[in-house]
């Protein structure tokens, strides 16, 4: 079905619009414009205008730059009248039609445009009233922002924002995992939290508590005869003096001894291939000759697969210490990974580090000892540090678990596994709910798997 094509003259473009509402009605869109030279006689040129335009069935919808248009109008107007009326008070002559009712003239110059003067004023009215509530809200955050502190400190921060951040710097904690810990606070606490300083930092620790990984040790009883049981396998790497060989005997200790009534031991070969390091084989021996633990000491990848091929049936634990390498030597790690290889696919490897790391350095390490295929991080010398900050911040970063960790050089005593409570008791200047933590991750049934 086609459009019907209207035509409309006028002495302007606006009197074209006002008559074809008069005629028509308000619901209409313009075609096209232009304008007509007429004369009479050859005398008095002079120019009219003409619209080509087709009715709609429809109103148009009022777009917002047609309302701001209005507005405009209208402030100019506003601003017309305010002019006047210094003019007016301070003695000087009123321009022609300043006595003409401005929302009169707002109608009169809607209508001219071929709008209907009412509904574009309601329209108007309504958009007005969306932006103030716009503009309240807008104001309302500037304030809770305000309250709450920015991220670059150029506005004031909320008291209780500004200690939990110097608590957190206090425990050596990351810049970027405090800028996660206070963006949490931010998005997720309503203000009043913010004000009562023992609710934010339970709910703190809970995040931290939360953000450190567990490595998951399953229970294993004892090997029976002829059950096709397959020994499950340990591998720490890791750099040197950070405590492998004396964690190496307290894991064989808690594992292979009866230390406990009603505890069966498990059957455990302890393999070294640290041939490097003074006094590792004496120190690695007289342990395991004391608890009666066998142990092995091999010096390449072939003597590995061979020794663990033979003990892989009849033993249930092989623990293997492996030599301490640097993590700037890249060659050295290389060499280490192919000895490594013969432990099988399904060998656990832990990395071990040092509690008192610097953050940087830890993740150094990480980076480093990531071909190994390391699953987990064992902690040692918990006990030589007096802030975890740095290593719950690596962890977190790497996304890495924690299986053991170790607070002393006692054997066996001063290894357990992993639980977040310990790194939480661990926070200096924390109010710690040792009962309520407890609750909230609650610690392994036993230390043996």
């Amino acid at each position: 079905m086609g459009v019907e094509v209207l035509v409309m003259r006028g002495v302007s473009a606006a009197d074209c619009r006002h008559k074809i509402a008069e005629r028509y009605g308000i619901y209409f869109h313009v075609l096209r414009e232009k304008t007509i030279s007429k004369s009479f006689l050859g005398l008095w040129p002079r120019e009219e205008v003409e619209l080509e335009f087709c009715l709609t069935a429809m109103p148009p919808s009022i777009m917002r730059s047609e309302v701001q248009a209005i507005q405009a109008e209208v402030q100019q107007a506003q601003q017309g009248r305010q002019a006047v009326s210094v003019s007016a008070r301070a003695g000087g002559p009123e321009s022609p039609g300043t006595t003409l009712d401005f929302v009169e003239r707002k109608k009169n110059l809607i209508a001219a445009a071929g709008r209907d003067p009412e509904r574009t004023m309601r329209e108007a009215q309504r958009l007005e009233e969306r932006e103030g509530e716009t503009r309240t809200i807008l104001e309302k955050l500037g304030k809770i922002e305000e309250q709450l502190g920015s991220r670059d400190g150029r506005k004031n921060v909320h008291p209780g924002i500004e200690r939990l951040t110097g608590i957190l710097k206090l425990n050596d904690f990351s810049e970027s995992y405090i800028d996660g810990i206070l963006a949490r606070v931010r998005g997720e606490l309503p203000l009043d939290a913010l004000d009562d300083f023992d609710r934010l930092q339970d709910r703190v620790l809970e995040w931290i508590g939360e953000s450190i990984r567990i490595f998951p040790i399953a229970e294993r009883p004892p090997r029976k005869p002829g059950d096709g049981h397959s020994a499950r396998i340990m591998v720490l790497v890791g750099p040197p003096g950070v405590g492998k060989t004396t964690t190496i005997a307290k894991l064989a200790a808690i594992y292979g001894v009866d230390l406990e009534e009603g505890r069966k031991p498990l059957s455990v070969h302890v393999i070294n291939i640290d041939s490097f390091r003074i006094g590792a084989q004496d120190q690695l021996e007289g342990f395991t000759k004391i608890m009666e633990i066998p142990v092995s000491f091999i010096e390449n990848h072939r003597d590995l697969q061979r020794e663990i091929d033979l003990y892989r049936e009849a033993t249930d634990l092989i623990i293997v210490d492996t030599t301490g390498r640097s993590p700037k030597a890249s060659a050295q790690l290389g060499e280490m990974k192919q000895v490594l290889d013969a432990c099988g696919a399904k060998a656990e490897v832990h990395l071990t580090v040092s509690a008192s790391t610097k953050t940087d350095d830890l993740l150094h390490m990480m980076r480093q000892f990531e071909p190994f295929n390391y699953g987990a991080v064992l902690l040692t010398k918990l006990d030589e540090t007096m802030r975890v900050g740095n290593v719950i911040s690596a962890l977190a970063e790497k996304g890495k678990p924690v299986s053991y960790v170790t607070d002393g050089q006692i054997v066996p005593k001063d290894i357990r596994k992993a639980n977040a409570v310990q790194f939480l008791i661990n926070l200096e200047e924390f109010r710690v709910d040792r009962e309520a933590l407890a609750k909230r991750f609650p610690k392994a049934a036993s230390d043996r798997s």
